[in-house]
């Protein structure tokens, strides 16, 4: 048996949406171009915005004023989708918003959208923006480029979950940049401190994902009935699901790639 990507996905905003690709460029140290270069903002002030904005330093202790899944579930009804300079804001595959991030008034003119849309959220809120230095919270040092930002989820491994607790289980809850098949179920977690290639792009196998409640969410919905982290714990006695890997060259993966271990 030999693991094959069968998937490849990025959120263009931090912790909210949620884009499948054929290909993508690897960028040494950072991770998937494109993946996390938004991030809206939440009780942050102007000066605050721009230091978080510019500075991985000054993100420190200030996640919480980030708006994510876990912390604002309703925007899961919603994705964001990049095409160059232009996002878009999409419900139910329908186009509610497109803009040129380049422009800032239309920044805003996206960050209000969402506050119309969603009376629940409390403003102002504003989108971020950095592509070289991403929106990425997992770091395992102080360094920015010693960042586990890449994360990789066994098929394998979410289908004997599926079957443990007799129950659906959608692959995007757990929102991994790279899915793989053809390997035993929990295989992955065998691979932590490895080097594994993907054409020719090596990555370092950090260690396996803690999940929080945001997978209780189902896909495109605000339903949280379903308590798959209460759950991984009754079956596995961990909260895990996928491994994180930090890219240690530039290159390109594609659909269909192996994995060499």
């Amino acid at each position: 048996m030999s693991a094959t990507i069968s998937s490849i996905n990025y959120c263009p905003v931090k912790s909210i949406s949620f884009q499948t690709i054929d290909n993508c460029q690897i960028k040494k140290g950072i991770g998937i171009s494109g993946d996390r270069v938004f991030a809206f903002a939440k009780n942050l002030n102007i000066d605050q915005i721009k230091l978080f904005e510019k500075s991985s330093d000054d993100r420190k202790g200030k996640w919480n004023k980030i708006l994510t899944l876990k912390n604002t579930p309703v925007l899961n009804k919603y994705n964001f989708l990049l095409n160059k300079n232009e996002l878009s804001l999409n419900s139910k595959d329908n186009t509610i918003l497109t803009i040129n991030t380049k422009e800032q008034s239309q920044c805003i003119e996206l960050s209000n959208k969402v506050l119309e849309l969603e009376s629940s959220i409390k403003g102002p809120i504003t989108l971020m923006k950095n592509f070289e230095i991403p929106f990425y919270d997992t770091t395992i040092s102080n360094k920015v480029d010693f960042v586990n930002s890449v994360s990789l989820l066994n098929i394998e491994s979410i289908n004997d979950f599926q079957k443990k607790i007799d129950e659906k289980i959608e692959i995007s809850r757990f929102r991994g940049n790279i899915c793989i098949d053809g390997i035993k179920p929990w295989e992955e977690r065998k691979w932590i401190g490895k080097i594994i290639k993907i054409n020719n792009v090596s990555f370092k196998v950090e260690k396996n994902i803690p999940r929080c409640v945001a997978i209780n969410l189902k896909p495109k919905t605000d339903n949280n009935s379903l308590n798959l982290l209460q759950l991984l714990k009754k079956f596995y006695n961990h909260f895990d699901m996928g491994i994180y890997l930090t890219p240690l060259d530039d290159g390109e993966i594609n659909i269909g790639n192996k994995i060499i271990i």
